[in-house]
């Protein structure tokens, strides 16, 4: 599934060369030369994945990796540092600051697009291609179609999306404000409740197969996808 990926390089021909890689493989390409750009490309639209490299000028990839997993808005935002420095101790210094993977440079195109796919599927399940199955419902992202018990359900697209993140991230509490982040994007501007109202349709879609006693409502904080009673 294409994502949007930040690359934080300041060498010209190094970001070139993955920006070009990334657009091949379907993807959707930012570009910063320093953290501070990258912090307002960020603070704009916040990506999917962010490959960040070691050295730039001012603030440094260790210092900003840091300063993203303090921000709660962008904790969980996948990253992966870029680095010359291949030594043991710096890796664990690379980690411990933050970050998902560490990948030295030189690296080919094939291993950097195999760690995006990595990094995704445990920080953003929802933003891979994998089938999800749970309790005999079954989401296919590749082809957008939704089964109950083998039998296809008819889904709008936001709802679709809404059913995907709420299967790859199941057990969860997820509040209004959250769900508007993960499903509409942090840039669309939108009231919380129009949450409740793709709830609502989403709930008697799944109602047929009885799946939308999945979807929960947790009262005060929001909803949560769980095959446990309520």
């Amino acid at each position: 599934m294409p994502a949007n990926i930040l690359v934080v390089e300041d060498e010209p021909s190094i970001q070139e060369l993955i920006a070009a890689s990334l657009h091949h493989a379907g993807h959707r390409v930012l570009r910063a030369d320093s953290a501070e750009e990258a912090a307002h490309l960020v603070n704009q639209t916040l990506p999917d994945v962010i490959l960040l490299d070691w050295m730039l000028p001012g603030i440094s990839g260790v210092q900003y990796a840091r300063r993203l997993r303090a921000e709660e808005r962008t904790r969980d935002l996948p990253v992966i540092l870029l680095t010359a420095r291949g030594e043991e101790h710096d890796k664990v210094a690379g980690l411990e600051a933050g970050a998902d993977d560490y990948l030295t440079k030189p690296f080919s195109p094939k291993e950097l697009l195999a760690r995006i796919k990595a990094v995704l599927r445990r920080r953003a399940p929802q933003m891979t291609e994998d089938c999800v199955d749970v309790d005999g419902l079954r989401v296919d992202p590749i082809t957008h179609r939704v089964y109950g018990n083998g039998r296809p359900l008819d889904l709008g697209p936001t709802e679709f999306r809404l059913l995907h993140f709420f299967m790859t991230h199941p057990e969860r509490v997820h509040s209004r404000a959250m769900l508007l982040d993960q499903v509409w994007g942090d840039h669309i501007f939108v009231e919380e409740r129009t949450v409740d109202v793709h709830i609502r349709r989403l709930r008697a879609s799944l109602e047929p197969t009885g799946h939308d006693r999945l979807i929960q409502t947790v009262r005060g904080s929001g909803y949560r996808f769980s095959t446990q009673p309520e």
